[in-house]
């Protein structure tokens, strides 16, 4: 007998959404967010999004094997048909584990890891138009097994990248390397942390900000059956770091990865803001300060440097956030928002669903 088999595939879009502040009177800063509708920008996963000094903004996802990048140069009132910025056989993507992007002044970076464990990059010098894939990140072949980095840049045309990476022992550590604009070959890499018991938290992405010479990285740690947050400052471009230290009083004994990551900023004042989730809570802390719960849910980020944005998933909704307000705004349903805000001061989302 002849058997029939039905099968369903699934088309992840990805959507944006703006959020306005709203008029702030003479004597306060606004601190709330007008509600705004979403759009559909095009077919794919993983999105992650830059903003260049002269406001340009990039949105870089994944769509099968093929990475592809949308930009605008109004403010993101409109986008350009998605380029293709290159393929990779064995593309990771899901469980934010997807193709990074960030942007100086002069030239964009994005980065993607196959499931080889190896970090391909690719380079748009902005006059150009054109994207060329240069050289590997990993100077060992194989290392980042669970695909899971992120990447940044500051003004001067230098980038940075740290990821999760197994080499020597086939344990996870945080691992660094920056190059520059201009370079089509990345610094040899630096292992800047091991944890004692071993591995860091092996299936949470880690996060990274950079203003000037300063960087923070974020990632979370697994030390006595705990799964928490550490972070870790270079203030000489990364030639060192400092030894790292943990976020917030509370701790999260897990037999487990929680598969969640968090976000880290420097704000305009040099000023570091953190927001990470604990057993499905989420929370806000800065350096040496107790954490305060802000809401319920996972896959929080935050972005900004004037008025930071908080962004993230509880349950099916999608909920951005002033830090400096009490509102919440539901911008849209689906997974793995993220957000900028552009020169305006209006807040750019995107996720996928």
């Amino acid at each position: 007998m002849k058997k029939l088999y039905q099968f369903a595939s699934v088309l992840f879009l990805l959507f944006i959404c703006f959020s306005c502040n709203k008029p702030a009177t003479e004597k306060t800063e606004s601190t709330d967010l007008a509600e705004a509708e979403e759009q559909q920008l095009a077919a794919g996963r993983q999105p992650q999004v830059s903003v260049d000094p002269a406001g340009i903004v990039r949105i870089v996802y994944g769509h099968e094997n093929k990475i592809y990048c949308a930009t605008s140069s109004d403010q993101g009132k409109s986008f350009s048909k998605p380029q293709l910025v290159g393929q990779i056989d064995g593309l990771y993507l899901g469980m934010a584990m997807g193709p990074q992007i960030a942007s100086s002044a002069n030239f964009s970076k994005v980065t993607a890891i196959d499931k080889k464990g190896n970090i391909h990059s690719f380079s748009l010098e902005h006059n150009t138009a054109e994207w060329v894939k240069i050289a590997a990140v990993n100077d060992v072949a194989g290392v980042a097994p669970e695909g899971l980095m992120t990447l940044d840049a500051a003004g001067n045309d230098r980038f940075y990248a740290t990821w999760l990476d197994v080499r020597n022992d086939k344990q996870n550590k945080i691992v660094f390397a920056s190059t520059t604009g201009k370079d089509t070959t990345w610094s040899d890499n630096k292992i800047i942390y091991i944890s004692p018991d071993k591995t860091v938290c092996e299936c949470c992405k880690p996060s990274m900000d950079v203003k000037g010479n300063n960087l923070v990285i974020m990632f979370r740690n697994w030390v006595n059956g705990s799964r928490d947050f550490y972070f870790t400052t270079s203030a000489d471009g990364g030639a060192t770091f400092s030894e790292p230290v943990k976020l917030g009083k509370g701790t999260w004994k897990l037999e487990g990865c929680p598969m969640d990551g968090g976000g880290i900023l420097i704000d305009a004042k040099n000023k570091i803001h953190t927001v990470w989730q604990r057993d499905g809570h989420i929370f806000y802390a800065q350096p040496d300060s107790k954490e305060v719960e802000i809401g319920k849910g996972r896959n929080v980020r935050i972005s900004g440097t004037q008025n930071p944005v908080i962004s993230w998933k509880d349950g099916k909704e999608l909920k951005v956030k002033l830090l400096a307000s009490e509102q919440a705004v539901t911008v849209g349903t689906g997974s793995y928002i993220e957000t900028a805000v552009l020169a305006d001061t209006s807040i750019l989302s995107v996720w996928e669903n």
